[in-house]
């Protein structure tokens, strides 16, 4: 058969083949636009009888540009199928209620759905509910304690970490911590450190990043991240000499009296007051250049209409 019979016999064959090969991706997200045809047009909360409110607006174009885009709604919610509200279509991932049963406390409405994470993010996942803001809620069923959305924000908006936008970028890091660490009653509830959050913003870190510094550290380059521990763990990276080693990272060769200039604790009366008497005296020295170029002008015009009266 000529080459050409052959091309006009194969190519509706390969058409219609590449029709029938299913394109990853496409049926979950052909399933997320079922859910989102809802609830990108509903508005306000709902309130269970529990007493959780919930959001049932899920914006379909911030859901779109998130990292989660690609997955279905019930990748996360798999104890819903796509159609509204209906039983599992399968079993849930017995590691994956085990999570849920820990963290129930913490999410009443759909401890499978936060548990989720763990399917995609294991390691991570494992992590986080070994450190101090884990433990606080699998082991003491605080409900206040930190988990995923807490710091990432909602999963059907999470950004890369590297975006500016995200929770968790170096730009709003610091804001994110201190949403709980800034917070006077969790301050009080937990006895943590006060104040940490202003002192950082007063340190030299924290005015370098308020200058827009790329590479000065914020909480998790010397906190950790996921696997945070309490300050008095022998195994955290600010315990003790611990110190030296994170420190270390940016600072080579800090030492134990390089340290105490860097930490939360506020400066003393000595530094403070050098501080505002640099500034007066930057502003004076502003002030008198100023003040001297201006006289020098109202001088120079003096004397040149001065001169020109005695020339009439």
């Amino acid at each position: 058969m000529p080459y050409t019979k052959r091309l006009h016999v194969l190519a509706p064959l390969l058409l219609i083949s590449c029709l029938l090969i299913p394109v990853p991706g496409f049926a979950q997200q052909q399933e997320s636009a079922n859910c989102l045809a809802c609830h990108s047009s509903m508005k306000g909360r709902i309130k269970t009888v529990s007493g959780t409110v919930i959001e049932l607006q899920v914006s379909a174009e911030k859901f779109a540009g998130s990292v989660h885009a690609a997955l279905a709604c019930t990748d996360c919610h798999m104890k819903y199928t796509d159609n509204p509200h209906s039983s599992p279509a399968g079993a849930v991932p017995q590691q994956v209620l085990a999570i849920a049963s820990k963290i129930s406390a913490k999410h009443p409405v759909d401890p499978v759905a936060a548990a989720a994470c763990t399917k995609c993010h294991p390691d991570v996942y494992a992590k986080v509910l070994d450190s101090v803001h884990g433990r606080n809620i699998t082991d003491r069923r605080q409900t206040d304690g930190a988990l995923c959305l807490d710091c990432h924000g909602s999963a059907h908006y999470i950004v890369p970490v590297k975006n500016p936008q995200a929770k968790m970028s170096r730009k709003h890091q610091v804001e994110t911590c201190g949403t709980c660490h800034g917070d006077k009653k969790i301050i009080e509830k937990y006895k943590l450190e006060e104040n940490v959050m202003d002192s950082f913003q007063e340190s030299f870190h924290g005015r370098k990043l308020h200058l827009g510094h790329t590479k000065v550290p914020v909480c998790a380059s010397c906190h950790g991240a996921h696997d945070i521990k309490s300050k008095n763990d022998p195994t955290s990276p600010v315990f003790g000499n611990n110190r030296l080693q994170t420190c270390g990272k940016c600072h080579k060769g800090a030492n134990e009296k390089f340290i105490p200039a860097i930490t939360h604790k506020r400066p003393g009366p000595i530094p403070h007051y050098a501080e505002k008497g640099l500034m007066l005296l930057v502003i004076g020295v502003f002030a008198f250049i100023i003040s001297h170029v201006l006289l020098e002008a109202f001088s120079d015009i003096r004397d040149a209409i001065f001169k020109k009266g005695r020339e009439e």
